[in-house]
């Protein structure tokens, strides 16, 4: 399996062609119009943003948006993204998910993409615990009445929803302990072609999924994301 935290730190730009591929029929920004319908007037934060992938979708919609990353890499790609876009609503700051760089009730939403998983995993004995210290910290930020969406990984490669074995307790926890709702989407993956799909699965994602693609010569790739929200 690759080294993901490798990846953040040193490999931001590859990594940003990957998820520049996902999501072909941009279920991600439909997800988030239904459970947050009104976002012209909204103070957003990203959390674990990365290079920028919910930001960038979420900056022309939105009255401010800040990306906040552990990875100076990562939000030197996002900076760039944003640049380009003519955007002028936002701003980039390191942080991490249980010390965000924001004051008490200053954001009206919080997403957070693919992140939380890697303090929450099942692989760490603390998972509870820092769960718990996150939850905190996102109620601290939000303002009264405010969004916390939450997408993680419910399936790669699948046709079905198949999410990760060390990720379910994490999951259970955020519905039964955290009152959130849940709603399952395909996020799949298009590609220009078989070449650039098994390289940049490969690169994320290991030989075992990019090698069945080799095989097929497909340029899709199957992806199923987990939704979680909650109002406060």
């Amino acid at each position: 399996m690759p080294n993901h935290d490798r990846i953040y730190q040193s490999e931001a730009e590859r990594y940003d062609r990957l998820i520049s591929r996902e999501d072909v029929s941009n279920n991600l920004l439909k997800t988030m119009r239904k459970v947050s319908p009104e976002l012209s007037d909204l103070h957003v934060a990203d959390l674990g943003a990365g290079t920028g992938r919910l930001t960038t979708m979420l900056a022309p919609l939105v009255r401010s948006i800040v990306a906040i990353d552990s990875s100076e890499s990562m939000l030197e790609v996002a900076t760039a993204k944003l640049r380009g876009m003519g955007a002028e609503n936002w701003l980039t700051k390191v942080g991490y998910h249980d010390e965000m760089p924001l004051a008490d009730n200053s954001i009206d939403l919080l997403t957070a993409g693919w992140t939380i998983c890697y303090s929450t995993s099942s692989n760490n004995s603390d998972w509870r615990e820092q769960l718990e210290r996150i939850m905190d910290e996102i109620s601290r930020v939000l303002r009264p009445e405010g969004t916390v969406i939450i997408f993680e990984n419910f399936g790669t490669g699948t046709e079905q929803p198949s999410p990760p074995d060390f990720l379910t307790s994490y999951y259970n926890a955020l519905e039964q302990d955290f009152g959130f709702e849940h709603v399952a989407i395909r996020t799949d993956y298009q590609f220009e072609s078989t070449e650039e799909a098994v390289e940049l699965i490969r690169f994320f994602f290991g030989e075992a999924f990019s090698s069945g693609i080799e095989a097929s010569g497909r340029t899709s790739f199957p992806e199923w994301t987990g939704v979680w929200w909650k109002r406060l």
